[in-house]
């Protein structure tokens, strides 16, 4: 067998061959949902994504005897080092066949890569920032993916750990049911709110999507900032985010909640669109046979953090969600050291069945 070649993709044969790989790893997995192709590239576009404007990336290719084996991104982050004043570097869209070679050998090169451009750690993998799919599973590997969130086969994480990485940060995934969810204490924290509070949740108005996702944007970095590994989304990046969103979205799962005019925080949850893997258009005509759904977002800006606002947002999503006839919901990433929101989903009954990681190497 003959050694590694990694190199960097330069050419659309190089950016085809990146993209495909995923397709031919996967082939015999009964829980890899198959992305749209161009899906994969949107987020891979330097020159028409906006989160390029405060970013760089390399991608790489590793061969063995002329197949690819591999691929990863290297990824230099400015607006994360800008947020959080440190020099790291990351990676992501990482894929590989079961080759230790291959695998530290991209790893290798993506670290050189951030530290010729002054990262002192490399982190991931992240697709390409923590807004977007980011973890490795390194548990539960027995059902398929939620809408957005990350799959992969039980190898990867002793590739990541061969090759000399170590964890940073566990994220969790809670499954529960809509219509067996223990609801009695959220119910009564979000009564208390809403009466005390004066706190109003509402839908989002579809009649004026723009103007509601740049609500939104305004208050996002003041309900996540403190999150770790949070990233803030420039304006031009927010939208782009809700404008491939708006097709698939249900309004009554998309909560704005406003204490007078002034926005303090928003729930957004998703049916999971990943049931049907072909296309958004048979993901619009199947709508009505979705039954699960997401919770991938729910923030509240911090001086009504302790007041109980999240319980509202949980209720009124529960609540809209039977209405609407899903069953299964997933809340997910939760941080492992999020103690609050943690203890707040095992009250309601909700079960911990996927983990995932993110490395870093020193």
């Amino acid at each position: 067998m003959g050694g590694v070649e990694v190199v960097a993709v330069n050419n659309k044969r190089a950016l085809d061959a990146f993209v495909e790989l995923p397709f031919k790893l996967y082939r015999n997995d009964p829980h890899w949902v198959p992305p749209l192709r161009i899906a994969v590239k949107e987020p891979l576009d330097k020159k028409k994504h906006p989160y390029y404007a405060n970013a760089e990336t390399e991608l790489f290719l590793a061969r063995r005897d002329g197949q690819v084996v591999g691929r990863v991104a290297a990824i230099l982050d400015k607006a994360h080092n800008r947020f959080h004043e440190e020099k790291a570097g990351f990676f992501g869209f990482f894929e590989c066949a079961n080759d230790q070679e291959a695998a530290t050998a991209l790893l290798r090169e993506a670290r050189q890569w951030v530290s010729a451009k002054g990262a002192e750690i490399l982190r991931g993998p992240v697709n390409p920032s923590t807004n977007y799919e980011c973890g490795m599973l390194i548990d539960g590997f027995d059902s398929d993916p939620m809408v957005m969130m990350t799959y992969n086969p039980r190898y990867y994480p002793d590739l990541m750990e061969q090759a000399g990485l170590r964890k940073a940060k566990d994220l969790y995934a809670y499954l529960s049911n809509a219509n067996t969810i223990s609801m009695d204490k959220i119910e009564r924290v979000a009564d208390k709110v809403f009466k005390t509070e004066g706190v109003r949740v509402r839908p989002i108005n579809m009649k004026d999507f723009e103007a509601e996702v740049e609500r939104v944007w305004k208050v996002y970095d003041a309900a996540w900032a403190r999150n770790w590994g949070f990233v803030p989304m420039s304006r031009e990046e927010f939208a782009q985010m809700g404008k491939e969103m708006k097709m698939i979205l249900k309004p009554d799962l998309v909560l704005i909640g406003e204490i007078g005019d002034r926005v303090v925080g928003f729930a957004l949850a998703l049916p999971d669109g990943s049931l049907f893997p072909t296309g958004l258009l048979k993901i619009l005509y199947y709508q009505r046979l979705i039954k699960n759904v997401r919770v991938l977002a729910l923030g509240v800006v911090e001086e009504y953090r302790a007041n109980g606002v999240a319980a509202g947002f949980y209720a009124t999503l529960v609540r809209n969600a039977r209405r609407l006839g899903y069953g299964d919901c997933e809340m997910s990433w939760i941080l492992e050291d999020n103690v609050l929101m943690n203890r707040s989903l095992e009250v309601m009954g909700a079960k911990r069945y996927k983990t995932y990681r993110i490395y870093e190497w020193n």
